[in-house]
């Protein structure tokens, strides 16, 4: 096993996405992501591989587009208005079926907001990010490890299913240093008969396109695209338990909230409340089963939160409002406190969480 070394998030996502195969990056700069272009731009050239910034980050996600068809590995990174501009090309990128990774490490918003950070993007990401009918795949680390492996789980998703993945983080996960280890990926070949790659006269040529003018055709086209999302749904959910084993509270949380919540928690069942927690770690495809079968024995939810409140929607959605479920969040880049979580426990506790 390689030895593990001390490195910001952003840096452990660049370097992952670089032992995981990429050789193609292409963004703009933005705060707090800003690591991610720094780190692919000082190493991309000593490794063969391209770094380009971008004059906007409408320019980039196109220029993923273009390497994504030819079906190799290629990454874009930003913060939260950066993927607003980048919208209409991940729309593109669903609706022609092409691979990519998309990393947003969230600030508070809307507009501009600050740089702090923020999970308010849950609902972009996870509800499709523009135009049209479609999904991407969302995944959520809360440890530096994590930004590291889930990017090249990434990849190898968005290779898998053809179609977009996308690392949901905080400023907090981008700029916190802990140590990782970072070993060499193991590439899956996956088929690229579909990519553009030249036909060297001994194929039929593919063509990489989104515009279907043909109704019944475009139709069938969304149809099999959402086929292929129950597949994932199925078999690509991902999530942690702990302490649900007799709990009669369940916490939801992701990324640096349920970091928080976890110290809430310990603290919590020191004084005998019999309190755990899910955490997602896949946003879309959603763990909606863990959610429905601890609806049938906790007495209430917790959706702990860097947003007004948009996660909970899933957890209502999926626990059929059978039991309460509180929200307990800050928002404009504060970060709920152990205590404030603890708080929020003992309301529920003594029933005061309606």
């Amino acid at each position: 096993m390689a030895e593990k070394v001390l490195m910001k998030g952003n840096e452990a996502i660049a370097e992952a996405a670089i032992l995981a195969g990429c050789r193609h990056y292409f963004g703009y700069p933005i705060t707090p992501q800003t690591e991610i272009a720094a780190y692919m731009a000082k190493k991309m050239p000593k490794i063969g591989g391209c770094f380009l910034q971008a004059e906007s980050e409408v320019a980039a996600i196109n220029m993923v587009y273009g390497v994504a068809s030819t079906g190799k590995r290629v990454m874009t990174s930003s913060s939260s208005p950066g993927i607003s501009l980048k919208a209409e090309g991940l729309s593109y990128l669903a609706g022609s079926d092409l691979p990519a990774l998309v990393v947003n490490v969230q600030r508070g918003g809307p507009g501009l907001g600050g740089i702090q950070p923020s999970q308010a993007d849950y609902f972009q990401a996870t509800k499709g990010c523009g135009h049209g009918d479609y999904k991407m795949i969302v995944l959520a680390p809360s440890s530096v490890q994590e930004m590291a492996n889930l990017t090249v789980k990434g990849f190898d998703l968005a290779e898998k299913y053809r179609m977009t993945s996308m690392i949901l983080a905080d400023g907090t996960m981008g700029q916190m240093m802990e140590p990782v280890c970072l070993e060499e990926a193991v590439v899956a070949d996956y088929d690229k008969s579909w990519a553009v790659t030249g036909t060297k006269g001994e194929r039929k040529k593919n063509i990489i396109n989104s515009l279907s003018l043909i109704p019944e055709e475009l139709e069938k086209l969304n149809f099999a695209r959402y086929d292929r999302y129950k597949t994932i749904e199925e078999n690509e959910v991902m999530y942690e338990e702990y302490m649900m084993d007799d709990a009669e509270i369940c916490v939801a949380a992701y990324g640096i909230a349920a970091r928080v919540a976890r110290n809430a928690i310990v603290k919590a069942r020191a004084e005998g409340i019999k309190v755990g927690m899910i955490r997602p770690i896949t946003l879309w495809p959603f763990p909606r089963k863990a959610f429905e079968a601890a609806a049938e024995k906790v007495n209430s939810f917790i959706c702990v939160e860097l947003s007004m409140g948009q996660m909970i929607e899933d957890v209502k959605l999926y626990t059929k409002s059978q039991k309460p479920v509180a929200l307990c969040n800050r928002v404009g880049g504060m970060i709920p406190s152990p205590e404030q979580v603890l708080e929020s426990i003992r309301k529920a506790n003594e029933g005061g969480n309606k």
